[in-house]
This record gives C-alpha cells, structure tokens and sequence, in this order.
C-alpha cells in the first residue's frame, strides 16, 4: 500500500511538473486577466459561447468517447504519403489575392501585398505529447524554414495545440511583424517571448486595422478553448479581414449555429470562407460542424467559394482522413456552392477557376 501511495504521489508530482513546462503556455493574470474579466463573454471565471454549449451531445459519455477513438476504421489514416505541391512561398508572383493550405488549419494568404499566416502548426503533432496527434507524410512535409522570410500578420484563432503550436510559433517569431488573436490568448505569446507591442487581442465585435489595408474583425464562433487543466480561460473566435478589394472569413473552429447567418447578414457577402470539415463526430456536434453544415455555414455567410479546411494531416476523430473531404464536396455540389480544394501546398487563386476542383487528389 505504501509503494503504490508513493507511485501516485511522484506520478502525480510528475504531472504538475510537467504541466509547467513551456509547451502549455500560460492563461491570463494580473493585468491581462483584468482585460479578460471585463468582456461581457467572460462569465462565473469563464469565458462563454452566445449560447449554452455541452461539451458532449446527449447521451454522449467520455467512456463511450475513449471507445469511439479506438474503434478499427478503414483509412483512419492515409498508407502512403498523400499529395503535396512545394511552392516558393516568397515568390508568390501573381498579383491577384492568393491562399496555400499546409493541412488541417494551417494556411497562407498573399493579399494587398502582405502575408497572413493562419493557425501554423508545423511540429509534426497536434499534441502536446508526441505519441498522440502525429501529421500525416506527405510528399512533401512544409516547415517553418518554408515560410514566407516576412509574416506580416500571424493570425491565431485560439489556443487548442492543432491551432497554436509552441515550436512553430516559437521559430517564427524573428518573421513575425504583428499577431492578431483572440483575448486572452496573448498571455501565452507574451510567456514565449513575444513583445507585447506585436499582438493584438480582439473581443468579439473588435476591430484593428494592420499597415493601413488589413482590417480583421473578431466574430462568434462555437467552440471552447484550454492547454491545460482549466479551459475557457482564453477566448475563440472567427475572423472576418476587409480589404479594399475583398471580404474574406476565416472561421478557426466552430460548431453550427445561428451566428454564421448572423455573419453573413452584417458582413457579408464574403469572396472566401474558410471553414472546418473536419475531425467531426455526433458526440461533440456542438463544438464541430459535421461536412454538411459546414456548406450550410458557407451558405449562410453568403460566401462565393468554400475552403474546406481542418482535415488532411492529422487524425483526431473516428472517421476516415478522406471523408471530410468527400462529404463537403458532395453536398457543395447539391447545393451549387463553388469549393476550392488545392492540394497542400498548391498555390491557389481566391476564385472557383475549377482547377483544383477537378481533381479529387485525395482519393490515392
């Protein structure tokens, strides 16, 4: 009895001392907690969704959850390296707004002349353990030595470790001129070395503008937020970035609601929508669309084109690496929506040129 009461205990002292480490990160105080406290989102020492929100669907438990993950499901995972593109990132030569997807949430837009890097995650794993969240191979695997020499706007929707990756943004931060984010999510830029001159925190219905020709308005999203034992400490939001030639939304993650047509209607119509896909499952409906609202979303944003993203480099939910992308398209072709889906990597115009529509890359 006292050899296992002592197993606990170092195993306990192990974890919070893991925890501690830098990976994690670190939730607001002082200050910036004073900031967080006085959004009319941040309620009972949480921050909270428009509406209530469970973690889990009805009759959803975490045990039936554990069992889910583990059930054996044809093409869980790709069986060999999935197609990809090796792009020059600095030498993006065209002037019209461009977008590269690297997998999951993680792309790069060229527009107005300025480089916009979303949610990078380039450490091979969307975990803070690297036995669980491992990319995918692909026939070539970006890096941070890939990215653009300048980011003029690192733009993070919140703080799950598949959107903010401490190695990545670490390595970047020497390229990173300006960060926008959502409140309370600078606290752990700022712990990692960040000047708190460059980030932006954004409350829902904030606005800053970037260079004079970025504007980037944070919106609801449905979702939650948390990199250690607490969550909601941090916010999460979607993005809507104004030029003056386009009106893009860039969605982070988010289950389906009400907010999307709320969207759309003060801020549309939209040229682009990116969108989640992916890493679905009835158990967590609230927190995830599923393929077929996410078109619905698109739809209701009143977007020109669709691009279907969280999906293509790592596994997170039972279901097949493919799927989200062949439901999407399925019901954005029912539905008439345009939809881009480049291959990673691919440089690829913000218009439905039908180029990387035609070729259904993922089925290997």
């Amino acid at each position: 009895m006292t050899t296992l009461l002592g197993i606990v205990m170092l195993a306990t002292i192990g974890i919070l001392v893991f925890l501690q480490t830098a990976i994690f990160g670190k939730t607001p105080t002082g200050a910036d907690l004073e900031r967080v406290q006085k959004s009319p989102h941040y309620r009972n020492g949480k921050f909270e969704n428009q509406r209530f929100t469970p973690d889990l669907a009805e009759g959803a438990t975490y045990w039936k959850i554990i069992k889910e993950q583990f059930r054996k499901i044809k093409d869980k995972e790709p069986d060999q390296p999935i197609p990809s593109v090796k792009t020059d990132l600095n030498n993006l030569n065209s002037d019209a707004p461009q977008v590269v997807w690297f997998g999951h949430s993680s792309y790069l837009l060229r527009i107005n002349g300025k480089n916009i890097l979303v949610d990078p995650v380039f450490s091979g794993y969307a975990s803070p353990i690297p036995i669980f969240g491992k990319a995918y191979d692909a026939t070539y695997n970006y890096t941070v030595a890939d990215m653009p020499d300048v980011i003029d706007v690192l733009l993070i929707s919140h703080d799950h470790y598949d959107h903010l990756d401490y190695k990545t943004v670490k390595a970047l931060q020497p390229r990173v001129k300006q960060v926008v984010t959502s409140l309370g999510v600078g606290s752990h830029l700022r712990h990692w070395g960040y000047d708190k001159t460059k980030i932006t925190e954004l409350d829902w219905n904030d606005s800053t503008t970037i260079d004079s020709v970025l504007n980037f308005t944070a919106q609801p999203a449905r979702h939650f937020s948390g990199r250690g034992l607490k969550r909601n400490q941090t916010f999460w939001s979607s993005f809507v970035l104004k030029t003056s030639t386009h009106r893009l939304f860039l969605g982070g993650d988010s289950g389906y609601d009400t907010h999307f047509k709320e969207i759309g209607e003060k801020h549309g119509p939209f040229d682009l929508a990116v969108l989640e896909c992916g890493q679905y499952n009835p158990y967590w409906k609230y927190i995830h669309t599923m393929p077929e609202e996410t078109t619905q979303a698109a739809i209701d944003l009143k977007a020109k084109l669709l691009l279907p993203v969280h999906w293509g480099k790592f596994t997170l939910a039972p279901h097949a690496w493919h799927e989200p992308i062949e439901r999407v398209t399925k019901k954005a072709a029912e539905l008439n929506l345009p939809i881009l889906t480049p291959m990673i990597g691919q440089q690829s115009p913000l218009t439905p040129d039908g180029g990387t529509n035609l070729k259904k890359w993922w089925r290997l």
